[in-house]
């Protein structure tokens, strides 16, 4: 799944459209039926901002429109009239440049920007709000495991499967270790990790994986065998090296 890092770098190419009044075109049946294009078409895109896994394109009027890409989703900037084989979910045509939605599961258009307000303080964030993080992390159940906790986008929105392995990972921090087991530094060094690691991530050059999809392989840091195990409901894999990550609570 697309993390905070990615639509943050979509963020950052679609600016090439902001300000212009945009052609709207939806071929793919499903967008088509929502009737973006006609409520769309012909307005100036005023803004496009990233909001943990979120995309927030405001029109002029006020209008918002929320994109989600889920697992497959994705958003390519190309010249005007690029040809293109199948049917994108949306094209946003500029002068120059057209934005193309592939895949896009989550499509919502809204006045106030759908239902952002549920979500936690953005891992990217400048400067990120890590003192709400925080307190929302300790405001869930105590019981939760650090992995399952900091990829609730209610607590901390932006980071994924793939942020979490890694982030704590960086902090010397199991993803089966209960947040009550956790002090808050170190609680802090998870997502000082999470925003360091993905702010590499959208200035272009992404981080050496050092456990996500490496299970079985040898631990960078201290030649740990790296383990993988699903955690959560729904159950997502968690990687970790239980030579530098211990945790008592790890399964067998």
């Amino acid at each position: 799944m697309p993390e905070g890092d990615s639509l943050h770098r979509a963020a950052q190419s679609l600016q090439v459209l902001v300000g212009q009044r945009v052609e709207v075109e939806a071929p793919h049946p499903r967008a088509g039926a929502k009737r973006f294009a006609e409520r769309l078409d012909g307005l100036r895109l005023e803004s496009v901002e990233a909001v943990g896994k979120n995309l927030l394109l405001r029109f002029e009027g006020g209008l918002v429109l929320r994109s989600h890409l889920r697992m497959t989703g994705r958003w390519r900037v190309e010249p005007r009239g690029a040809r293109r084989a199948g049917r994108p979910w949306l094209v946003l045509r500029g002068a120059e440049h057209e934005a193309v939605l592939w895949n896009g599961p989550v499509l919502e258009l809204s006045r106030e920007g759908g239902r952002l307000g549920r979500l936690g303080p953005d891992i990217l964030g400048d400067p990120p709000d890590f003192e709400s993080m925080l307190e929302r992390l300790r405001g869930v159940p105590q019981e939760r495991t650090a992995g399952e906790a900091i990829v609730d986008q209610r607590v901390v929105a932006g980071i994924g499967n793939l942020w979490k392995a890694e982030s704590l990972w960086d902090a010397r921090v199991s993803p089966w270790r209960p947040l009550g087991e956790l002090e808050d530094r170190e609680l802090l060094a998870v997502l000082d990790a999470a925003h360091r690691l993905m702010r590499t991530g959208v200035e272009g050059t992404r981080p050496l994986r050092h456990v996500y999809r490496r299970a079985g392989r040898g631990c960078r840091r201290c030649g740990g065998v790296i383990r993988s195990h699903p955690q959560g409901d729904p159950p997502r894999i968690a990687y970790w090296c239980p030579g530098c990550q211990r945790s008592d609570a790890e399964p067998a």
